[in-house]
């Protein structure tokens, strides 16, 4: 496993920008890039018919949501909903779901929590009805770390206020929880991190699975994973940017 030694710092320093390159993205608006992030979430399985949401909250306090009618495949920039900090809705002509309050505590009580994404995804879905964590057999589920908490007290739906607030305090200080039979949630300060958290969650969970259909392996300690982790304040370098131009180029309306 030497081979892992030192990738970290040396994959940040080689794809360090340079200057005068092109531009990696157009000039996009926070409503596109909330609707760009939820077409590049679909496509790694959070995609349960019109069940997710997605909070994005902006520097003066306003939170950026998907409405609760249209699934995230059908989303573009319009019809993003612009709520107040305590959310009401400010901006848009749609509604919102009702589990918005678990999004609402979360960003009061995390002041890193710029965004919250909740879906029934597929992989990490399957592992949280199992109501057991994969492990980590490879290093691109490793690029977040090992610890990955499950959160199995299961309550009820998340429009309770109680429910989710006791959701929120069991996850704590964590990046990202699955929830027993339910589905999983991640956190980010914005949504390039995010979109990392979530893409490791469901590459691990779907590793991890095949694995054990296979026969079983053995998962990397976790020195090495500690290794091959990213530091991911910024992401995966390039990683958001190259998805997102990938929905671009399938739709280039869905920033208007």
């Amino acid at each position: 496993m030497k081979k892992f030694e030192g990738l970290n710092q040396a994959m940040l320093e080689s794809f360090a920008p340079r200057p005068g390159r092109r531009p990696l993205l157009p000039e996009l608006s926070e409503k596109a890039q909330v609707a760009i992030m939820c077409r590049m979430l679909i496509r790694e399985g959070w995609n349960e018919h019109i069940a997710g949401h997605i909070t994005y909250r902006l520097d003066n306090g306003n939170i950026l949501t998907n409405p609760w009618e249209l699934a995230w495949e059908e989303l573009s920039a319009s019809v993003i909903v612009t709520l107040d900090p305590g959310g009401q809705v400010i901006d848009g002509e749609w509604n919102v779901t009702p589990a918005i309050g678990l999004h609402l505590q979360l960003h009061a009580l995390r002041p890193d929590a710029h965004v919250v994404i909740h879906n029934h995804a597929h992989w990490s879905g399957i592992w949280a009805c199992m109501q057991r964590v994969p492990p980590v057999y490879d290093q691109a589920s490793a690029y977040c770390g090992v610890d990955l908490p499950l959160y199995n007290e299961y309550e009820g739906t998340f429009e309770n206020e109680a429910t989710s607030l006791s959701a929120v305090e069991a996850l704590g200080d964590a990046k990202w929880a699955l929830l027993a039979n339910h589905g999983s949630l991640v956190v980010g300060k914005d949504l390039r991190q995010a979109h990392l958290r979530v893409i490791t969650m469901e590459w691990r969970s779907k590793r991890a699975y095949e694995v054990e259909l296979a026969g079983g392996g053995k998962p990397l300690h976790d020195d090495e994973v500690a290794k091959v982790a990213i530091a991911d304040e910024n992401g995966f370098p390039f990683c958001w940017e190259a998805m997102a131009r990938r929905e671009l180029r399938r739709d280039p309306d869905l920033v208007k």
